[in-house]
């Protein structure tokens, strides 16, 4: 693997039996950058961040993550792999029944042997760098859509980790948690000096902090660039995802029999 790359994913294959999810990808994901995997619903984003983080393993083949291919480890090596990476999942997926503090220190009592007074002391900093130093005492039922999504992301830096990958981290949130979120994103991954990979469907925001995207279809990379090639594509599907066109590529009328021909009416000579 090339050293500038953090992630490097190699005519990757999977499916479920006989559905083929991912089809011969290759993507590459350069050390320090912020890089998003866009694409329609089911095309294959969330099954990509399982198999980066060893949760699946491909039909064939290679997912390499720091240099180490991750679908040859074994346990104790995924779980090694595993400490230098942070998630941060759709909707937060906070542990209900902890204190917002607590949530951010699971990963750090977990995988650690830290004393608890620095356990402390580095669950209030994570909590302050996304301006919720104060709420720590809060349980997740007391918080906002978007303070919620702060607490999971200060929870999935919690042991400063050189990936973090972010699946659908702005759905349902409101315009200004969506724009902190996005921020957030951007200033972490460049204050911790990590990799993110950002799975996502929103194109203006994601736009914003991004360095490079990947539009996935139908389990294929169809078309990858900075924000602005992306913008400016006139590949059909790129074209009509980024600019949310209502026909083209992806059609708006469902494949059916001719119109007319279904109503009964007669074509005129």
């Amino acid at each position: 693997m090339a050293q500038d790359n953090f992630v490097e994913i190699s005519s990757l294959n999977f499916g479920y039996g006989r559905r083929q999810i991912l089809k011969g990808m290759d993507l590459r994901v350069p050390r320090g950058k912020v890089v998003s995997i866009m694409g329609g619903s089911g095309c294959g984003k969330t099954t990509l961040l399982r198999l980066i983080g060893g949760a699946l393993k491909p039909t064939s083949g290679t997912v390499q993550v720091a240099g180490e291919r991750v679908n040859d480890l074994d346990r104790d090596g995924l779980y090694r792999l595993r400490r230098k990476m942070g998630m941060l999942f759709q909707f937060g997926a906070l542990f209900t029944d902890l204190s917002v503090f607590d949530n951010v220190a699971f990963p750090m009592r977990e995988r650690t042997a830290l004393p608890e007074p620095i356990v402390r002391d580095l669950v209030l900093m994570k909590l302050h760098a996304v301006g919720l130093r104060g709420a720590a005492r809060l349980m997740p039922n007391e918080l906002s859509g978007g303070m919620a999504r702060r607490v999971a992301l200060a929870r999935a830096v919690a042991l400063d980790p050189d990936l973090i990958m972010y699946d659908e981290p702005f759905t349902g949130l409101d315009p200004i948690s969506l724009g902190v979120i996005s921020n957030l994103i951007r200033t972490l991954n460049d204050a911790l000096g990590a990799t993110s990979i950002v799975v996502t469907h929103d194109v203006r925001e994601s736009m914003r902090i991004l360095d490079y995207c990947y539009l996935l279809a139908e389990g294929q990379v169809v078309s990858h660039g900075t924000p602005q090639e992306m913008l400016a594509s006139e590949h059909p599907y790129a074209r009509q995802f980024f600019h949310g066109e209502m026909d083209g590529a992806v059609p708006f009328h469902y494949p059916s029999a001719d119109y007319g021909a279904e109503l009964g009416l007669q074509t005129r000579g």
